[in-house]
């Protein structure tokens, strides 16, 4: 078994190194660009076929190209249609090809920001490869209304278990913003009780589309806090 633990952190800042995760069939690589958003994009690569999916072009296409590198890209997924996450879309696809992906409701506006037409227009349990892995779309409406997250299920590894990217859905101490739209808050904070807390168990680590990581098990106590808070 490869260990999923070894030095990786998930801290990383604009500028800085890439983290690098190596599961048993998967490589998580994140790196953050753009030293006043600090998006993080992460780059997937399949360990038996070397294919490789990058979640959210945000920025930087001078530091994202090197790190995909000559073995290119599948797929490149925008987990939603706010513009800090996909500035680096046009370059990332001219070069490597890549079929993008983003979720049904969003891929309008994606396209109308970028000039890229989104290939794979997704729903929730629609799913993408990354070679011999699977990502699963989990549709988090709330802070846009075509909001996704991918899950890779580890869990069938010795000592694994899943791995969730969230984008601008779910961070460490709340779910994202939903720039005061009550409504919004209240779809948002359902979905991601009944499609992650609910369903997903507590050593589930999650990647955020800004900042640090977290698990589940660290964040879940705190549900409630956040209902009552409403953001």
């Amino acid at each position: 078994m490869v260990s999923d633990a070894g030095t990786y952190t998930g801290e990383v800042k604009a500028g800085g190194a890439p983290d690098v995760r190596e599961l048993d069939a998967l490589r998580i690589t994140k790196v953050a660009v753009d030293e006043q958003m600090s998006n993080n994009c992460y780059l997937l690569t399949c360990k038996r076929t070397g294919d490789q999916v990058l979640i959210d072009a945000a920025d930087a296409s001078a530091t994202l190209l090197p790190l995909i590198g000559d073995a290119g890209l599948t797929h490149v997924i925008t987990t939603h249609q706010h513009w800090d996450h996909h500035r680096a879309l046009p370059d990332v696809v001219g070069a490597t090809g890549a079929a993008t992906v983003a979720g049904d409701p969003d891929a309008e506006a994606i396209t109308e920001q970028t000039g890229v037409p989104i290939a794979l227009q997704v729903r929730h349990g629609d799913t993408v490869p990354v070679g011999d892995c699977t990502l699963e779309v989990i549709a988090l409406a709330g802070h846009t209304p075509g909001s996704i997250a991918l899950l890779y299920d580890d869990s069938a590894s010795e000592g694994g278990h899943p791995h969730l990217f969230t984008g601008d859905s779910l961070f460490p101490g709340g779910v994202g913003n939903t720039f005061g739209d009550q409504a919004a808050f209240e779809q948002l904070i359902d979905e991601v009780s009944t499609k992650i807390f609910d369903r997903l168990p507590d050593d589930t680590w999650f990647y955020p589309g800004h900042g640090n990581d977290s698990t589940l098990r660290a964040e879940r106590p705190h549900l409630q806090e956040w209902r009552e808070r409403g953001w």
